[in-house]
């Protein structure tokens, strides 16, 4: 009779054959490790792994609330697994990527130290060319145009005639200067401008338009017939303060002619409108207005019936002590001498 001799348990297969994939099964890392074991590189003996350190006191175990939470949870624990790959290519993908920051504001410093970099560009670029010049038969051509455009009574073609006269002529003063000793202006476009200054139809290229065709000689004139003086001490009650000193400008090259100077010291309103631009302008106005009291106080039969001088004796000084040019400042103290010389007001300490 035979006896049953125990079988001999074999030891368990391993579930992969692969050693790699055995030691993964065998090292897996779990949610409570703090330090996973190394991957041994070679087939030699692995170190001994670092003494473990006591896992930190866990929470107690809260109860589900309902198999939702609970699925979640099995879930949340099984994406905590992970394989032990120091030497991972997804990892050293992700840590050779550089990090984008975001974008910046440029502080306000750097931009206006563009905007000076800029500024400095722009005006070391070279100036714009002169215009063309101005020829006698343009310039006659340019008459002739504004003069038909004057002519229809339109004020949208007196506009646009004030603009054609300001384009060519304002850029080439001194072209049309020059070109205006041989052609003069007609009455009917000196007209037109005048009445554009006065009727406040585009006062600021009529103001450009007087004065550009008042720096030739031959036009003052014509201006001075077409009542430019009128038209200016009129338009200066409320012009703003670069209408007021081109046509301050201009009315001081009319007052050269001597019927213009006599027609501003005829005027009711001359006295009163130079003292009030004195009083509300700063530059160049005030010095025209000064040039353009000594020509009205500059006769001594004309000056009669003029305004109370010790009055604009005091507006001349006071122009004199504000913002006033070097040439204003000239003319005023001439002004004052004549005032002086003539009986008209006491400049002396007493008087004062």
């Amino acid at each position: 009779m035979k006896t049953q001799q125990p079988k001999l348990k074999s030891t368990p297969r391993p579930l992969f054959s692969c050693a790699f994939f055995r030691h993964c099964t065998q090292t897996a890392l779990s949610p409570t490790t703090s330090t996973p074991p190394p991957l041994p590189l070679s087939n030699s003996e692995a170190p001994p792994p670092p003494p473990q350190e006591s896992p930190p006191p866990q929470k107690p175990p809260s109860h589900p609330e309902s198999s939702s939470s609970s699925s979640s949870n099995t879930s949340q624990s099984f994406t905590q697994w992970r394989f032990p790959l120091p030497i991972s290519p997804v990892s050293h993908h992700l840590q050779s990527q550089p990090k984008l920051e975001p974008d910046t504001v440029p502080s306000k410093g750097l931009t206006a130290n563009k905007i000076n970099r800029a500024e400095q560009n722009s005006s070391q670029q070279p100036p714009p060319p002169p215009p063309p010049p101005l020829s006698n038969a343009k310039l006659e051509e340019l008459f002739h145009v504004a003069e038909l455009q004057f002519s229809t009574g339109s004020n949208s073609d007196r506009v646009k005639a004030m603009y054609t006269l300001e384009r060519s002529l304002v850029p080439n003063q001194c072209a049309a200067a020059e070109s205006s000793d041989t052609v003069t202006c007609p009455a009917a476009v000196m007209t037109g401008v005048v009445a554009c200054l006065r009727e406040r139809v585009a006062p600021k290229p009529a103001s450009k338009v007087l004065l550009a065709l008042c720096l030739a000689e031959v036009n003052r004139r014509v201006a001075v017939n077409a009542g430019a003086v009128g038209a200016v001490v009129e338009a200066l009650a409320d012009s703003e303060n670069a209408v007021a000193e081109r046509a301050l400008a201009a009315l001081e090259l009319l007052c050269t002619l001597e019927e213009g100077a006599v027609e501003v010291r005829t005027h009711a309103l001359a006295v009163p409108m130079m003292v009030q631009v004195m009083g509300k302008t700063e530059g160049r106005a005030k010095e025209y207005a000064i040039s353009v009291l000594a020509v009205i106080y500059g006769g001594a039969d004309e000056g009669e019936g003029l305004a109370p001088a010790e009055e604009v004796a005091r507006a001349v000084m006071l122009a004199m002590h504000g913002d006033c040019s070097t040439r204003g400042r000239r003319k005023g103290a001439q002004l004052l001498k004549t005032l002086h010389s003539n009986g008209r007001v006491d400049l002396t300490e007493g008087g004062r």
